[in-house]
Order: structure tokens, then C-alpha cells, then sequence
């Protein structure tokens, strides 16, 4: 596949060959002149699903959803000028929420740089110390030598997007003219350096790159009040995931509290000392006096809960902290010990053992379910609440389907309101930066990977990111979007600011007055307005195969807050 016809386009052959014998297979191409090279060397490549898409800051987040669901590197090319400065954003996701992404800028030579030639800035280390890596690449020349220097740095990118921890990569590229692969003047250099580049050796010695994990011994002391905390995680391998910290929680006899962003949930008999409404139990302080422990297992970061968070903060037991990533995950700033590997790798070491729940384990069993109980009950009603929108999804959703979640107050009705089952419900999210960018195009990326998704957002974080619907041509499988239009950020009216009034519903709540049907039929994707619960439930089972459908879920969010508050709260003082 390799182009001979100029510098720029074997240069740019080169590049996409090496990356390929790496392990790409997905790029997202924005239009511009600069990237001319890439672009053509990116669509005309087989193995590579190469995705045209308008606006940098849809196209890097579409990258981060096809990175997240693939969890291989995404490339993702633009222009030269302000165009990559959109990619910032996703650049910044990617980083918190450790995805892989190959962020390719195309650059004008030096000399054309910092003297008015026109759609150019500064592009050196654009993204700052996001990335885990940054290179410009030189200009393209037509010498074995300076090919061989291509293809190390391209290892090097693509290792560092992947290990010790995954995250985005930033290569500049820059090009002199010509750009399209015409005639540059080195038609005897080209011709010589075809003779002499046998591609089979070239390229012989890459392939997919391994990573042995570390190893880790960790001694845990037999306490009859230990618990196993397990945040947001998107783990490979889900079950393996859920039968690990399963393992763990029944060698040591210990319950697990277990992140609504986590597949653990969705894998619930795996585990029958799972408990999915701490939030609730913990907002007793009887209950939460009685469930104080002396030890925490705590896998990868804390659950989204407030009251959970403040509850150990004051309790302040002795915590381990399992991940084999390099960030600081005690934002408590606690009695905790950072330990370095993967929970699978951890809970090899543990010997299984009969061990019936103890005391304080049924404690937390009883209470639990009795929450649960109690939520039920009071989801039986045909009131657009909602939360309940959340609880039906997690029993009627098809088996294995991906969610992709949004940030606000959809992550914290997941929290607060999955209910536990055997679905196999993929889950998703940006929790990196807990921001509401690139919402729709991330959910597009994810649903792409896996031919379907739906996606649980709410009203301004969706519109957020309505450039993603630019991509519905080109999109290839099914994605729901379930809206909750609750006329504003539902999220500011559980804060305090929200007692404010003026500013607040201006400056925060920021009700928009958009008729989404219109909107809809704008972009040219399907619309319905969800009028009640029997109707969504049949609208979820089976899912399309093809297209982008949205469902509209019209609430108060007022009446929501106050809701939400009161119920969970009842519930807590009727434990």
C-alpha cells in the first residue's frame, strides 16, 4: 500500500502502514487542505475504517467513543490553524478517563510559520501535559533513513497511547506543498527508494504490542467490618471483571458496594454480597453509625455518591486503593495505601473460602434490601418521574446492550436507582472530566463499535454536542437516544444555588427553548414524544438495527429535585 508518487504521500503511507501493523483500524478525518496526505493515505487504506466527520470537537469525542468501546488507539486528523485546538476537549477526557487516541495535526513548514502565511498558530504542545506523549514529525523526505525514524516514533506514539496507562498521543505533522500526490520534482529519488524498500522486511518485526502486568503481593488482615468499594469502571472483560471482585468478596467474606457505573450490577448473581443502595442506607445515621468499618477495599475511584464520599471521610478507615494506573485516587486525602495492579491480577492471590456472610455483612444484605423494596414500591406509579425512567431501563433494557451515560443527573439516577439484575448491560461514560462535551458523538463512536446503543442524557448536555447529528450519513448501526427534557440543568436544582432566584434559573438552570421533533427532522432522525411507560418499554424491545432514533421523556425538573430528596430521604428514615 505503500505510495511512491510523492515525499508527502509515502510519507504519509509509511505512516498509516506502521500504524496499521500496530493494530489501527479506526480514523476519524476532518476536512481541511493541510492533511491532505493524511487524509487520502487514511480513506484509501482497507483495513481502516476511515470516518469523514465536519466539526474537530465531534470528531475527537466520536474517536474517544470508538476508543472506549475498542480499547485500541483511534486516530483523528484536522487541518492545520485553530482546528486541532477543538480537539482539546476529548484530549482532556481521554487523559482523566485513560482512552487511547492518536491525535494527528497537520502543520505548515516552519517556514511558512509565524510570518501571516494564514491558517497557522503555534501547534508545538498544543494540548499542554494532557497527552502522555508529543512529537512533530519532520518534514517528509525521501531517504530510507529518515523512513526508519518514521516508523520508530509511530512505535513509540502508539506504545505510549497504550502503556503503563492508556491516553492520548499528539503528533504534529507538518507538509510542504505539493499536497495532493502530484509530481514534486523527485521522480529518480522516489524510483530509487522503490527499488530499495522491501515493505515485507520494513514492517516485518511489528505487531500488536504486549504488556505483562505487575506483580503485586498484598497482605490483608482478617477483620469480621471490611468492605469492597468498586467505582466507574469499563473493563474489558466485564465478567472477569465481576467474578474477580466476586472471588475476593467471598475469600474475605466482605459485602461490595458496587458504582451504578460499573458492569457489576448488570452481573448480579455472580455476586450475592452486592449492595446497590448504599446512598440511601448511608443517608440513616443510625444505620450509618452501625456500618462504620475498620477496613475498605477500594477498586479503582469512588463511587459518584456525595453521602458515600462524606460518610468515609468522617469514618476514615484504613483503605486500599487497587489500580494499576498512576493517578492519586484518595481525594478524601485518608488513611489509604495505593496498590498497583488490576483487581484480576489481585484476586488470583486469594484462596476461596466457605465464608457465610458474618453480622456486619448481613447488616448491610438486610438493609439493602429492604431499600430496594421500598423503591419499588414507590416506582409503581405512571407518573413521568424521571428517575423511573432509570429503574425500568435497568430491568427491560435487551440483554448486553450498551449504555452510554451522561454526565449530571443521569449518572446519579443510575447510582441512586440500577437496579441489580443479569443483563449484561454494558455501561459507558466520560467520567474523566465529568463535563457534558461531545455527549452525542461519544455515544455515536461506542454505538458505531458495537453495531447498537442507547444513550440516557438530558436536555443541554445533548444539546451540548447536536453537530454529532452531522454524522447520521455516515453512521453505521443503531443508536436510541432516551432524552429527559426537564427545561434546564436539572443537576443545579440539588444545589444550593438553586434557592437563588435571580440569578439562578438564567445563569444556571439555562432553560432552552428548543422543540426537539424539529430538531429532529432537521438532521433527519427519527422522533417520538414518550406519552408513558408501557410504550417505552415496547419501544426498547427489540432495538432497530440501523439509524439514530430519539425518544423524548417530557418532565419538571423542580418537581424532580424535590422528589428525588424526599424519597430517598423517607426511605432512609423508615429503615
Amino acid at each position: 500500500m505503500l505510495d511512491f508518487r510523492n515525499a508527502n504521500s509515502l510519507w504519509a503511507s509509511v505512516l498509516v502502514e506502521t500504524l496499521v501493523r500496530l493494530g489501527l483500524r479506526n480514523a476519524v478525518v476532518c476536512p481541511g487542505s493541510r492533511s491532505t496526505p493524511l487524509a487520502l493515505a487514511l480513506a484509501l487504506y482497507p483495513e481502516i475504517v476511515a470516518t469523514p466527520v465536519l466539526d474537530e470537537r465531534s470528531a475527537s469525542f466520536f474517536a474517544l467513543g470508538l476508543a472506549k468501546a475498542s480499547r485500541l488507539p483511534v486516530a483523528v486528523v484536522c487541518t492545520s490553524g485553530s482546528a486541532g485546538a477543538n480537539f482539546y476537549p476529548a484530549v482532556i477526557e481521554a487523559r482523566e478517563s485513560r482512552v487511547p487516541l492518536l491525535m494527528l495535526t497537520a502543520d505548515r513548514p516552519p517556514e511558512l510559520r509565524d510570518c501571516a502565511s494564514g491558517q497557522t498558530i503555534d501547534q508545538q504542545k498544543l494540548f499542554g501535559d494532557f497527552p502522555n506523549g508529543y512529537s512533530e514529525l519532520a518534514l517528509p523526505e525521501v531517504q530510507i533513513g529518515q523512513l526508519h525514524y518514521l516508523r520508530q516514533t509511530l512505535v513509540q506514539a502508539w506504545t505510549r497511547s497504550c502503556h503503563p496507562v492508556p491516553g492520548p498521543v499528539h503528533l504534529n505533522c507538518p507538509f510542504r506543498d505539493p499536497l495532493p500526490p502530484i509530481a514534486d520534482g523527485q521522480t529518480e529519488a522516489l524510483e530509487a527508494i522503490a527499488r530499495e524498500l522491501d515493505s515485507s522486511d520494513f514492517f516485518a518485526h511489528l505487531g500488536d504490542l504486549q504488556f505483562s502486568a505487575p506483580k503485586v503481593q498484598l497482605s490483608i488482615e482478617p477483620s469480621a467490618k471490611g468492605l469492597i468499594i468498586a467505582g466507574p469502571a469499563q473493563p474489558a472483560d466485564p465478567e472477569g471483571y465481576c467474578r474477580a471482585i466476586a472471588h475476593l468478596s467471598q475469600s474475605l467474606g466482605w459485602p461490595v458496594l458496587a458504582e451504578g457505573l460499573s458492569p457489576l450490577r448488570n452481573y448480579g448473581t455472580i455476586n450475592p454480597q452486592l449492595i446497590a443502595n448504599y446512598d440511601g442506607i448511608l443517608r440513616n445515621r443510625e444505620a450509618a453509625a452501625r456500618l462504620t468499618p475498620d477496613q475498605v477495599i477500594q477498586i479503582g475511584p469512588l463511587p459518584t455518591s456525595k453521602v458515600l464520599r462524606q460518610w468515609l471521610g468522617q469514618v476514615n478507615p484504613n483503605r486500599w486503593i487497587i489500580d494499576p494506573g498512576d493517578r492519586n485516587l484518595d481525594a478524601l486525602h485518608g488513611r489509604s495505601v495505593p496498590v498497583k495492579c488490576s483487581i484480576e491480577h489481585l484476586s488470583i492471590q486469594c484462596k476461596p473460602k466457605p465464608n457465610w456472610p458474618n453480622p456486619y455483612t448481613q447488616l448491610w444484605l438486610t438493609l439493602d434490601a429492604r431499600f430496594r423494596q421500598r423503591i419499588s414500591e414507590v416506582f409503581q406509579t405512571d407518573a413521568p418521574i424521571e428517575s423511573k425512567l432509570t429503574w425500568l431501563l435497568s430491568q427491560h433494557l435487551p440483554s448486553k446492550t450498551p449504555l452510554i451515560i451522561a454526565n449530571s443527573m443521569p449518572v446519579r439516577d443510575v447510582e441512586y436507582f440500577w437496579q441489580p439484575g443479569d443483563r449484561h448491560i454494558l455501561p459507558y461514560f466520560n467520567r474523566g472530566a465529568n463535563g457534558i462535551d461531545g455527549t452525542l458523538s461519544t455515544a455515536l463512536g461506542i454505538a458505531q463499535h458495537h453495531g447498537r446503543g442507547v444513550l440516557l442524557t438530558g436536555d443541554l448536555a445533548l444539546l451540548h454536542d447536536t453537530n454529532g447529528f452531522l454524522m447520521r450519513p455516515k453512521f453505521q448501526g443503531h443508536l436510541t437516544i432516551l432524552l429527559v427534557n426537564n427545561s434546564g440543568g436539572g443537576i443545579f436544582e440539588m444545589l444550593p444555588v438553586s434557592k437563588f432566584e435571580p440569578p439562578f434559573e438564567d445563569f444556571f438552570a439555562m432553560p432552552q427553548a428548543i422543540a426537539f421533533a424539529d430538531l429532529c427532522q432537521t438532521y433527519g432522525v427519527d422522533y417520538a414524544l414518550i406519552k408513558n411507560w408501557d410504550q417505552l418499554i415496547a419501544w426498547l424491545n427489540p432495538l432497530p438495527l440501523n439509524g439514530i432514533r430519539l425518544l423524548e421523556l417530557q418532565t419538571n425538573r423542580k418537581t424532580d429535585a424535590r422528589w428525588r430528596q424526599d424519597t430517598l430521604n423517607a426511605i432512609a428514615r423508615d429503615l
